[in-house]
Order: structure tokens, then sequence, then C-alpha cells
């Protein structure tokens, strides 16, 4: 397997939001968008075996597997060699490949808003549904979250783009409170990590 790296943070998104994780950052990635925000194209390579010495030195129950697009890599074996750790797996995915059966907890943030059909989820049942919003992504949000209804999911999460200019960001954030005080089955997700300047 192609790691980019394997750190000890908090979860800065979405339901998770504030809990102590050991990320494990796969490398590559099947889609290209203008606004990834992650460098993840460098790695190493280590096995399974590498994967579970490293992330076993770490206090934290929750291990969220991540990208670029870790399906792309990630194996039921490595799944249930985290779970005999006492590991909960969640995993961070734009949708586009199967995951293994045994992972506890799915965040699926579609791409396909801006990358168009090739980037159209295969997943049909998530735990959450993480979208990306902001003015040059999508004018309006609500035909952006209508196309994913059919997807079954706990929990809907609307995130505004951090777009790298403080001014749009401020609008974009508005825009996406109004959205979600206007259609209440969203919730509000934040970058903390971005805020509180951690990894």
């Amino acid at each position: 397997m192609k790691v980019n790296e394997i750190f000890y943070s908090l979860q800065g998104e979405g339901f998770n939001t504030g809990t102590p994780a050991v990320f494990i950052r796969f490398s590559g990635c099947n889609l290209e968008c203008p606004f990834c925000d992650t460098q993840h194209q460098k790695g190493k390579e280590m096995t399974e075996g590498d994967i579970i010495e490293e992330v076993s030195r770490y206090k934290a129950n929750l291990v969220v597997v991540t990208g670029g697009e870790p399906a792309l890599q990630l194996t039921e074996s490595l799944v249930e060699m985290l779970h005999f750790l006492g590991k909960t797996v969640a995993v961070e995915t734009n949708g586009t490949v199967e995951l293994p059966k045994n992972v506890d907890w799915i965040t699926l943030s579609p791409k396909d808003m801006v990358l168009g059909e090739k980037a159209a989820p295969i997943l049909k049942k998530a735990d959450e549904l993480k979208l990306v919003f902001s003015d040059d992504l999508c004018r309006d949000a609500r035909p952006c979250v209508s196309t994913y209804e059919h997807i079954n999911v706990k929990y809907r999460f609307l995130q505004p783009c951090d777009t790298g200019d403080v001014e749009k960001n401020k609008e974009t954030i508005k825009k996406t409170i109004e959205f979600c005080k206007e259609h209440p089955e969203w919730r509000l997700s934040l970058q903390t990590h971005k805020i509180l300047n951690i990894r």
C-alpha cells in the first residue's frame, strides 16, 4: 500500500468533529478536484502490518482512513486488523469506488457537482453526506443537495469551501448558514482543524 502519512490529531469535520483520531492518508485519487486542499500524491510503500504497528502507537479508538481516495487501496483485511486493535474505522470517500463491507463509518463527499457524471457516486448508503459549497461550485445550494436525496444517510452536512479569499469565505459561510436554517435536515460543517491551525 502507498501511504502518504499516518498522524494523530482531532477530527476536524462532520459528525465526529473534535474526536481524537489516528489518520491514515493513502496516496492517490481517481479524481482531480480544483479545490482539493490535500497534498496526497507522495507516499511510501507500507504493508498492512507496518500500518497496524504505526496505528497501535496512538491511544485513540477512532481511525480515519482518508486520501486522496482511500477506497482504491483499503482492504477488508486491514479493517479487520484495526478492529482487532479495538479501533472504530471511519472512511472519507468520494463514493466512486466500492468500500470493504466491514468499515464502521462512511463519510461520503461526492464531487460530481464539480466534475460531472464521471465522478457520480455509486454508493447508495453512508453514515454522513458531506457536500462542499461555494458560489464557484454551485450558485444555489438547493439544486446541488437535491441531487443526493436518493442516498440513504443518517446525517447531512454542508461545508463552506475554503477559497483562500477571506471576504469570499465570509460570504460563503453566510450562505451556508442560511441554507441550513432554511433546510434543518442539513447541518453546518466547518473545517475546525484549519481554524485551530492543527493537522
